[in-house]
């Protein structure tokens, strides 16, 4: 396949080549990518081997195949020797505004949980649901149809994102990690997971802001808690500009929180070159790229046509949570998973979530009768996985369990027992709490395949355990039980028999697994993992910026750019009521941003994918790197509400202004239409801010004296130390407004615009109701403290200009390297040069009239190299001025 035949989601796009969609008609960039975000999905895409990734360059080869069994095969191979990754590679995380001392103090949201999969990855979440609704939030859980009742006897809200379960646990055994096998990748199974797959993403998306489908009751979330199969979590989060806390029961999905430690759970590397750490790190990422494969275009096709959000390629789309530092709580103990040393503080390892369901239980007269007529039996139950022959395999659990001498209590949710006749030592179980069944010795020991769920409940209760695997993490953890000794190896589903599964039950009824199990829960029993948990969603939450300035309680959904002030939905409607301030004055306030297409400042920071491409492409300095890690922190994307941008466009026009009114001539800057442009425009005017305010100070004077003879001259002195001063202080508004302007240019899309409009009414909906809820006290309290702030408004104004400033310069740190390939490419004389030291104050000025927005330059090596000179130029003037 030619790669212009490769649809945009699969292509090897540099990170800074712009893709805009096809009917943009402001301007035509250079080298873009143009995408019809109109164009249907085509769900099955017979041009994609979903099998197979092969990747070549000229530092690595690799390739990666899906197995029949679902585990990948990899080998890779290096052309030119590289160290092992350092074992300190890892950097610690800054994340934006959260609050480390308060985080207790969190305003009452509404929070979505999406969650995709069976009912044992439902109930962990209720657990945390139950916990955050007391805590004083509304609670929505965004999961399959046939949850709801079970989520709404719990308390919590529910809403259905589609999707058949029975029909993903049936896909997942066929192949195992979503990966597709050979079978499925011929019998057309692919085509009706992908069709449920964009059911589901869209399901996500209506739940985040959907009305309450049993009260009518508006919603408009504020923050996302999400398990990674709805695949939806990351893009609805950027859309909306709220906070996503990913979570999983399993490591299975750890993808997205890649370790030197150990290798993808799915993965197995048959060939690598590369030294042990490495090799596993770009285990993930390749797992990341077989999963983006799949579901890519479909990811793009919600982003760009439900979402209006550009879409991503084969380097933005794999490896996205990582590299934007996406926090994770992985609700698994710590005890029998420790958490890595590389996986830094926004990754928490917490410990099981439980919900009891056993405080009201009643077992009906036959189970008790069974229970107290011998010895405690043993369970067995392999939850929603549906197999293909139940008949010999109800056969091989009663034979079983009769030479093992054990009677047993057998949940056959696996398509029935296939016209067997039950023997006297077997149970047929209906649906019975494990909690309860599991606790008091109820059971001697437990059989299952291996789901995170039972696993949790089996071991807290002290229950020795065998697992039968049939897809996805449960190898993991049935080896994880027998690391600990609480249970026998596992064994394979294709693999049980009559022999292996009478040995496993006669382990796991020994005083030695029971020992092992009895400790296990003690250890269990001490994290607390639910507690745990809810505390992690809190710790990660960007606080600082979500709530109410004037009533911290309460969630910011507006912003004044007037007052500078965050408000709540009550604040805002109180303070409109009363004439202080007009409703279409505000914005929407987001609490969190997301660069989905920011550029990585080095691969080490860019997490596996961002690795897997620099050691593939081979880029310069990038043995260096791995020899000396640059040390430091990552800083997760900043939230810079629209408000902001509006206060410093209008200090930048004023500035670029100011020469005007005495008569020079002021340089038009270029058109931005999304955020490169923007970057580019910005690094031009601060560089052009600082040369024509040097150079002006010889050349305004001669160009008067040229115009009006001595008193030209005087008035051109004049003019040129305004000049020298205003000019570098638009320079430096400019190279904050204009990327800033870019940016939001870029997010505004038709489509984009709806959904904001309709989050909007939601806001104000929300904002009537909670007057019309309130006490005359309240809204006093609100009003005295509006008039109290309004005398704090230029302090806020400065404080948020700064920071949006700070802002700037942060993501305009470019690799030496690139700037250095970029100018030495071009043999243009007339591009300014950077050679000369920055203490010198020389500089070479352009050829062309200062006064054309238009020059001769090649326009990305002059940029590059202006932009160079612009950051040494501002640094210097930050560093004199002591303000950094």
């Amino acid at each position: 396949m030619s790669k212009q035949s490769e649809p945009l989601h699969m292509r090897d796009v540099d990170d800074d080549v712009p893709v805009l969609p096809a009917n943009n008609t402001t301007s035509e960039e250079k080298n873009a990518m143009y995408v019809d975000v109109n164009e249907d999905l085509n769900l099955s895409n017979a041009s994609i081997n979903y099998g197979e990734y092969v990747s070549s360059g000229k530092g690595l080869e690799s390739l990666a195949t899906i197995g029949p069994d679902g585990q990948i095969s990899l080998t890779f191979d290096l052309k030119q020797h590289l160290p092992d990754l350092p074992t300190d590679h890892a950097r610690e995380v800054k994340e934006f505004a959260i609050d480390q001392t308060k985080w207790r103090d969190y305003p009452s949201m509404n929070i979505v949980i999406m969650i995709v999969g069976s009912r044992g990855d439902v109930q962990p979440y209720v657990a945390l649901g139950k916990i955050l609704l007391k805590d004083g939030h509304r609670v929505r859980i965004a999961s399959h149809e046939t949850f709801r009742s079970f989520v709404l006897e719990a308390g919590l809200e529910f809403f259905s994102i589609g999707g058949n379960p029975q029909e993903l646990m049936s896909y997942m055994v066929k192949n195992p990690g979503l990966m597709p096998g050979f079978e499925s990748l011929t019998n057309g199974d692919i085509k009706r997971k992908r069709t449920m797959l964009a059911e589901m993403i869209n399901g996500c998306w209506l739940s985040c802001h959907s009305p309450c489908t049993e009260t009518g009751k508006t919603f408009a979330a504020d923050a996302i808690i999400s398990n990674p199969p709805t695949f939806a979590h990351i893009h609805c989060a950027e859309a909306l500009g709220i906070p996503l806390l990913m979570s999983f029961t399993m490591p299975w999905f750890a993808s997205r929180s890649p370790t030197a430690a150990f290798s993808h759970p799915l993965v197995n590397i048959t060939n690598s070159n590369a030294g042990f750490g490495l090799s596993n790190y770009l285990s993930y990422a390749m797992a990341e790229i077989l999963t983006w494969q799949g579901v890519g275009d479909v990811v793009n096709h919600f982003r760009t046509s439900t979402l209006g959000l550009q879409p991503l390629t084969l380097r933005s789309g794999p490896g996205l949570m990582d590299r934007l530092k996406v926090p994770w709580t992985y609700c698994m103990s710590p005890a029998l998973v420790p958490k890595p040393d590389d996986w830094m503080n926004h990754i928490d390892v917490v410990g099981f979530y439980f919900l009891d369901l056993a405080s009201n239980y009643r077992p009906p007269e036959d189970l008790a009768t069974f229970l107290a007529a011998g010895e405690a039996p043993i369970y067995i139950g392999f939850g929603s996985v549906v197999v293909d022959d139940p008949g010999a395999m109800s056969k091989v659990i009663f034979d079983a369990t009769k030479q093992a001498g054990v009677r047993a209590l057998v949940s056959a949710g696996w398509g029935g027992l296939g016209g067997l006749t039950v023997p006297p030592h077997v149970f047929i179980l209906g649906n019975v709490p494990h909690d309860w069944l599991f606790d008091n010795d109820r059971v001697s020991a437990v059989v299952h395949h291996g789901g995170a769920g039972t696993t949790a409940v089996g071991l807290a209760k002290g229950r020795p355990t065998v697992v039968v695997p049939f897809f996805g993490d449960q190898g993991f953890w049935g080896n994880m039980i027998h690391r600990a000794g609480a249970g026998p190896k596992p064994i394979p589903h294709k693999e049980l028999a009559v022999d292996n599964l009478r040995d496993a039950i006669t382990f796991a009824i020994s005083p030695s697994a029971r020992e092992a199990a009895t400790q296990m829960a003690q250890r269990i029993h001490e994290e607390d993992g639910v507690k745990r948990g809810v505390d992690s969603f809190y710790r990660h939450l960007p606080l600082l910026n979500m709530r109410c300035d004037l009533d911290p309680s309460r969630m910011a959904v507006w912003w004044s750019t007037e007052h500078c002030m965050k408000l709540s939905a009550f604040a805002a409607q109180t303070l409109s009521d009363t004439q202080r301030l007009e409703m279409n004055s505000l914005d929407l306030h987001r609490t969190k941003e997301y660069d989905t297409t920011k550029k990585v400042s080095d691969p080490v920071s860019g997490g596996a994918n961002a690795i897997f491409w620099t050691v593939t492409h081979y880029y310069a300095g990038i043995a260096e790197i791995f020899y000396s890690p640059v040390q430091g922190i990552i800083h997760t994307t900043a939230a810079i509400p629209k408000g902001i941008m509006k206060i410093v466009f209008s200090v930048h026009e004023g500035f670029q202004n100011v020469p005007e009114w005495y008569g020079s001539k002021v340089r038009k800057p270029g058109k931005v239409t999304g955020f490169k442009s923007g970057l580019k425009e910005g690094g031009k005017s601060i560089f052009y801010g600082y040369y024509d305010g040097i150079t002006g100070l010889i050349k305004e004077p001669v160009q008067g004296a040229k115009k009006e003879g001595f008193i030209g001259a005087i008035k051109g002195s004049a003019r040129s130390f305004v000049n020298a001063t205003m000019r570098p202080a638009a320079g430096i508004m400019g190279f904050i407004a204009y990327p800033l302007q870019g940016a939001w240019k870029s997010m505004q899309s038709e489509i984009g615009r709806t959904q904001e409009d309709r989050q909007h009414l939601t806001r104000l909906a929300d904002g009537k109701a909670a007057v019309q809820q309130s006490s005359p006290a309240q809204r006093t309290q609100i009003i005295e403290r509006f008039n109290k702030a309004l005398r704090d408004t230029p302090a806020r104004r400065k404080h948020y200009l700064e920071a949006a400033e700070r802002a700037m310069f942060e993501d305009m740190d470019l690799d030496p390297h690139e700037i250095q390939q970029a100018t030495s490419q071009t043999g243009n004389s007339d591009v300014p040069s950077t050679s000369t030291s920055t203490t010198s104050g020389t500089l070479t000025p352009p050829t062309s009239d200062t006064g054309s927005a238009d020059t001769s330059l090649d326009e990305d090596a002059a940029f590059l190299k202006e932009l160079e000179m612009a950051k040494r130029l501002s640094l210097a003037e930050y560093q004199e001025k002591g303000r950094w």
